[in-house]
C-alpha cells in the first residue's frame, strides 16, 4: 500500500481547504483511512477517519469543521476543511488500516509523507 497526499497550502483564518489522499493498491473499499496531523513541537493528533462502511469518527480540533470523505471508484479520501484557524497549522498525514476502524497511530500501519497546512494572515 502507499499512500500520496496532496492539497496543502497556504490558507487565510476562517477559509477552507481540501485534502486529497491517493491510495494505490488492492482492495482500497476494504481499508479504514485516517488523518493525523503534526504541528510543530508537538505530537501527533487523530483528526478524523473512515470506516469501509462509511462511518465516520472525529476528533476534537475536526469536529463541526471538518469532513472527511471517500470515493472507492478513485482510490481516494478526502478531507474538507472549513473555518480554518491558525492552530490548525500542521502536517497533516493520511493512513490506512485494513478492514477495522482506528483512532490512533498505532492502529494504522500504511502512512503516507504529509501535505503541510499553513493557516496565517
Amino acid at each position: 500500500v502507499q499512500l500520496q497526499a496532496s492539497g496543502g497550502g497556504l490558507v487565510q483564518p476562517g477559509g477552507s481547504l481540501r485534502l486529497s489522499c491517493e491510495f494505490s493498491g488492492p482492495a482500497f473499499s476494504r481499508y479504514a483511512m485516517g488523518w493525523f496531523r503534526q504541528a510543530p513541537g508537538k505530537e501527533r493528533e487523530f483528526v478524523a477517519a473512515i470506516s469501509s462502511s462509511d462511518g465516520t469518527w472525529y476528533g476534537d480540533p475536526a469536529k463541526g469543521r471538518f469532513t472527511i470523505a471517500r470515493d472507492n471508484a478513485k482510490n481516494t479520501v478526502y478531507l474538507q476543511m472549513n473555518r480554518l484557524k491558525p492552530e490548525d497549522t500542521a502536517v497533516y498525514y493520511c493512513a490506512a488500516r485494513f478492514r477495522d476502524i482506528g483512532t490512533t497511530e498505532a492502529d494504522f500501519g500504511s502512512w503516507g509523507q504529509g501535505t503541510l497546512v499553513t493557516v496565517s494572515s
